[in-house]
């Protein structure tokens, strides 16, 4: 059986590289299971390699975890997908996104193909350049005494970017700052009734006072 060596980096770290051999045989789920292997990155996430050209076009897709939609219409799923079924060119290129919820880009390219190690358990990485970056785990987000979002005083820019929010969290992030605020309303309001009441008070007195002045100058 054929051994396929693959190089494989990320789209936007191109200093970190592997270069990987399975044999022909092998499917693209255990291509997938041995790249984050080495990274450390979890496998259960929905993610997808892409059969690609020369440009890195998406064509087919070959998917993990697949949403409903993509099985409704016929996906090919990694753990039936075998490599030698999708090999078409001595140099033939994959694109793979991981995790599409917070995604990292690879590509991927056949660089050789050699005999088997009947002695090797493939899948190997044969080479390895550089550290993966580490996943972005979400801070929490950060907000002053009024629950408004805290700002950097140097930057002004906001401590978290809020692009990376999911909608659940986006929501839960604007529910709690709106009733943060709503809280933070109705305590001024409170205060205003004691200032009212305070000031109107204080008012009545100046004029008691205004008017014994005034009878003072009369009786001259």
């Amino acid at each position: 059986m054929a051994v396929y060596r693959f190089r494989v980096s990320f789209e936007y770290y191109d200093e970190v590289i592997r270069e990987i051999d399975f044999k022909s045989g092998q499917s693209f789920y255990e291509f997938q299971r041995i790249i984050h292997q080495n990274t450390g990155y979890p496998v259960e996430c929905s993610s997808s390699f892409y059969v690609s050209n020369d440009h890195w076009y998406k064509g087919q897709e070959i998917a993990y975890l697949p949403t409903r939609k993509k099985i409704d219409d016929g996906v090919t799923l990694m753990e039936q997908a075998k490599l030698l079924a999708f090999i078409d060119d001595p140099h033939q290129k994959f694109y793979y996104t991981y995790n599409f919820d917070r995604p990292y880009y690879f590509q991927i390219e056949l660089i050789k193909i050699l005999e088997e190690d009947v002695t090797a358990n493939y899948p190997i990485v044969s080479k390895q350049i550089g550290e993966a970056p580490k996943l972005v785990v979400l801070p929490p987000v950060a907000t002053d005494e009024l629950g408004l979002l805290a700002l950097d005083d140097e930057s002004d820019d906001l401590l978290f970017d809020p692009n990376e929010l999911d909608d659940a969290e986006e929501l839960d992030l604007i529910t709690r700052t709106a009733l943060s605020l709503d809280e933070d309303d109705s305590e001024q309001g409170h205060e205003g009734e004691h200032d009212d009441e305070f000031s109107t008070e204080f008012s009545d007195e100046n004029e008691q006072e205004s008017s014994d002045d005034y009878s003072k100058d009369d009786d001259y």
